[in-house]
């Protein structure tokens, strides 16, 4: 089973949904979310803020912090995913913002990615890669990362709720 199909089935059997902030994958996250039948269940849509001031403008980040950081920094991937799933009313949001290169960007090296995940109850999550190679393996991989991110984040959660409502007995399902 993909990432994609796996973050769908987990947001479906959960009765919750997802929008997606991109930058440096273009689109290519909502295009493989919608690649899996069934996906307009939880997928509410996505935002490609691919230039700076987009991000400021449709997704909200602190304009002050893209001004000092400049648009490759984990808390603009933080606000992205916040900020898209306030305009897109969706219980998730995701986000992926870094530098494919071919040459760097707001003094990061190529392969710098920052993909970051928001959802109920305050989760939020940032996990920073360095990776190596072309530019269309940087973008394939930061799309596997940030479903992998919020795959674990889903599971995690699932596993922290059906805790909570056993008494605190932490009760392991299959995956």
């Amino acid at each position: 089973m993909t990432a994609a199909a796996r973050v769908l089935r987990l947001l479906g059997a959960r009765g919750e949904t997802l929008a997606v902030a991109e930058s440096l994958t273009g689109g290519l996250v909502a295009a493989d979310l919608t690649s899996v039948p069934g996906a307009s269940r939880s997928f509410r849509g996505s935002v490609t803020a691919y230039a700076t001031p987009l991000k400021r403008e449709v997704l909200g980040v602190d304009a002050t912090l893209l001004a000092e950081r400049g648009a490759v920094d984990p808390e603009v991937a933080l606000q992205m995913a916040a900020g898209v799933r306030r305009a897109l009313d969706a219980d998730w949001g995701v986000s992926t913002t870094g530098v494919a290169g071919p040459e760097p960007q707001d003094g990061q090296p190529v392969g710098t990615v920052y993909v970051a995940v928001a959802g109920p109850s305050g989760v939020e999550k940032v996990t920073a890669l360095r990776l190596n190679g072309e530019r269309a393996d940087i973008r394939s991989e930061s799309v596997r990362s940030v479903l992998e991110l919020l795959a674990s984040e889903l599971g995690e959660n699932a596993r922290a709720q059906d805790t909570e409502q056993h008494g605190g007995i932490d009760v392991c399902s299959p995956e």
